[in-house]
């Protein structure tokens, strides 16, 4: 067996949730390029179509599924849905996310629950489905989670956020414990800097642009496609011994502080 192999995705069946753009969209894709068939997750279908088009421009199987992760019922629901429509279910990357800067002493509770809900919970449920479904499949499989520098170290006005995704490290971690019996790997990656809509009102400060360029080893913010390679790994046969993981992907952020 060549070590590329290992990283052939071909007959793998995958659900990426936040699917519609930014690093949902680029991870969807990059499994795709790998081989896998890939059903893609948001709150509508329309908001879809650009993510769809380009996993069908690898020639694979794309599948587009209505989903709001801040509902258990919908996690269950999108989810069975996606595996049936693919065939079956053998990754997960739970990606859909939000935030919202606030200072704490004005976060209330609707804000709270909103960025919890969605970032946690809606990650618990979504993996709570897949894994019942590839407990059924009877082959394991891999679950991904999109956790943050925020996991590790704290930022000020973004409690919530970081909460949530200190949580899904916690989660990551019992998750992987529990399943790996049932041959299912659970890891995770965490984006230091990238450039997307929702860090966007970041990236409009010249200061904080400069300043957060200054702590950053390899002097460069991310680029999208920098998390590509590292989340097929995960989820391919060259993590086989890999699980319960958090890679930062950061330029050298958390190793420098």
């Amino acid at each position: 067996m060549s070590v590329l192999s290992l990283f052939d995705l071909s007959g793998r069946r995958a659900l990426v949730t936040g699917a519609s753009r930014g690093i949902g969209s680029t991870i969807a894709v990059a499994l795709a390029e790998a081989g896998a068939d890939v059903a893609v997750a948001a709150r509508t279908e329309a908001a879809l179509a650009n993510t769809m088009a380009a996993i069908s421009a690898t020639g694979r199987n794309a599948v587009a599924v209505a989903m709001d992760v801040s509902d258990a019922h919908q996690c269950r629901a999108g989810t069975e849905s996606a595996a049936t429509a693919l065939g079956g279910l053998d990754i997960l990357v739970n990606n859909a996310g939000i935030e919202e800067v606030r200072p704490s002493l004005e976060v209330d509770e609707a804000l709270w629950d909103r960025i919890l809900d969605t970032n946690l919970k809606g990650a618990f449920f979504c993996a709570q489905a897949a894994a019942a479904r590839m407990k059924q499949q009877g082959h394991g499989g891999a679950i991904l989670n999109l956790c943050s520098l925020t996991s590790e170290v704290g930022v000020p006005t973004a409690v919530p956020y970081g909460s949530s995704k200190s949580g899904l490290l916690g989660m990551t971690r019992a998750l992987s414990a529990e399943w790996a019996p049932l041959g299912i790997r659970v890891n995770a990656i965490a984006p230091g800097y990238f450039h997307t809509a929702m860090t966007d009102v970041f990236y409009r400060n010249e200061g904080w642009r400069e300043a957060m360029l200054g702590k950053i080893p390899l002097a460069r913010f991310g680029r999208l496609d920098d998390l590509a390679g590292a989340s097929v790994f995960l989820v391919s046969d060259a993590a086989a011994y890999i699980t319960g993981q958090c890679l930062a992907i950061d330029g050298g952020y958390l190793a420098s502080i």
